[in-house]
């Protein structure tokens, strides 16, 4: 029997089209194994949102090929860089060929080669209708929609996902009440951009998330990452759909730049005060909020004025956690056509915000000391101990706990990216 192994890289998204392969490749007789080094083929769904991601990706590739293995290569690489894939892969499939994955492997037994890249945008496939393993643990990603509606001008992810298509909501709410069923405690709705889902059909993220949320049971639901000019076109409802006690208290609300210059140039269409403005209505009526925010530093045209701008923007609004990127040009995109910065320059820049928000986030987790908090236990954790996520998805150590309780924990010391503490009862 044919053995396979999957490996997926970059967003929770991606993890999921992996689950939906493995089911389909489980159904078509294929065995599926636990390590590579034990796999005929392995199939290598790829993240290409970065320059070192990129690298990262064909780099693995040509690993992979070199000790012997049989590599499928499928996700967002095929549409960003074909070129840049290793021309010994058995098959390449873009993200919206992942159904067929077996087929791909067929045709490299019968010694032929499967690209399925091209006039993707003919292929309008609803990945909620395709099967999915279930793989054991407490979190459970449910694709809510696929594409977007914006046009940034250094984003390649798009030319992978396309513009916008939400799947219907009776879809999603069956995947939850699937994903409950089976014992899940987390549900994560995931989308190129979660604040336009629905836009396309009659619908938008509120009226999604008051449908999951009367669903009965015990969970929590973290919404993944929301643009803010799509989020402003209905906010007075998100925010009261976020107000359920089974969402958690978490805001992924990417700025990319505190400068209103170089968000024109980005191809954002909000302002910086439109930004504060979505974060200052949020923190009146969800308290406690944990706010996750994106900057690019180094963008094209990024004046040592506009830099300013981000940093005073960093200090006014003071974001629990930043994703600092170094801006990278991605082939294909406007922006990588521009006057690029100095590579020192943009490394400074990155240090320098690095920093800051480092120092904010440890002022802000040092106020968690001595409360007690609900928590949620995943499992195992990296930093040792157990793992898990409070009220409004901070990362937290525990002492003890079993993956999918919800317990009250009292918080004991706290670091700039996570807590500890320990559990004072189960809830």
């Amino acid at each position: 029997m044919v053995r396979i192994y999957v490996e997926s890289y970059g967003c929770s998204r991606n993890k999921a089209d992996g689950e939906i392969m493995e089911a389909i490749l489980l159904r078509a007789g294929y065995e599926l194994v636990e390590a590579p080094e034990k796999a005929d083929y392995v199939v290598v769904n790829t993240c290409a949102v970065k320059d070192p991601t990129e690298f990262k990706m064909v780099k693995r590739i040509r690993e992979l090929l070199d000790s012997g293995k049989r590599v499928i290569v499928t996700g967002c690489l095929p549409h960003v860089n074909l070129d840049a894939i290793d021309p010994r892969v058995s098959g390449i499939l873009g993200v919206k060929s992942i159904d067929r994955i077996a087929e791909a492997i067929e045709t490299a037994e019968r010694g032929g080669k499967l690209v399925s890249v091209e006039n993707w945008r003919e292929r309008n496939l609803d990945k909620l209708e395709l099967p999915r393993l279930w793989k054991p643990g407490v979190a459970f990603v449910v694709p809510i929609s696929e594409g977007c509606l914006n046009a940034c001008t250094y984003c390649a992810t798009r030319f992978a996902r396309g513009v916008l298509k939400s799947y219907r909501p009776e879809l999603v709410v069956k995947w939850v009440k699937e994903a409950l069923a089976r014992g899940y405690k987390e549900i994560i709705l995931s989308s190129e951009d979660t604040g336009c889902y629905g836009f396309d059909i009659g619908t938008n993220l509120a009226e999604l998330l008051d449908k999951i949320t009367s669903i009965k049971g015990e969970f929590r639901v973290r919404v993944g990452m929301m643009n803010p000019n799509h989020a402003l076109k209905f906010l007075d409802e998100l925010i009261e759909a976020y107000r359920d006690e089974k969402v958690y208290r978490f805001l992924h609300l990417p700025v990319q730049s505190g400068d209103n210059e170089i968000l024109r140039r980005m191809g954002r269409t909000y302002t910086v005060e439109e930004f504060e403005e979505i974060v200052r209505a949020f923190r009146k009526k969800i308290p406690e909020l944990n706010l996750n925010t994106d900057i690019i530093v180094g963008f094209p045209g990024e004046t040592d004025e506009a830099f300013r701008n981000t940093v005073e923007l960093v200090k006014r609004v003071k974001p629990d956690k930043i994703n600092v990127s170094r801006y990278s040009a991605r082939p294909g995109t406007i922006a990588a056509r521009w006057k690029q910065l100095p590579g020192w320059l943009v490394k400074e820049r990155s240090r320098l915000l690095h920093r800051l928000r480092l120092q904010i986030a440890y002022e802000i987790n040092k106020a968690y000391v001595g409360r007690t908090v609900e928590v949620l236990v995943h499992g195992p954790g990296k930093k040792g101990g157990v793992e898990g996520r409070t009220f409004n998805y901070k990362d937290i150590i525990l002492d003890s706990g079993d993956p999918g309780e919800f317990v009250n924990v009292n918080v004991e010391w706290a670091g700039s990216t996570y807590l500890r503490g320990s559990v004072v009862k189960s809830k």
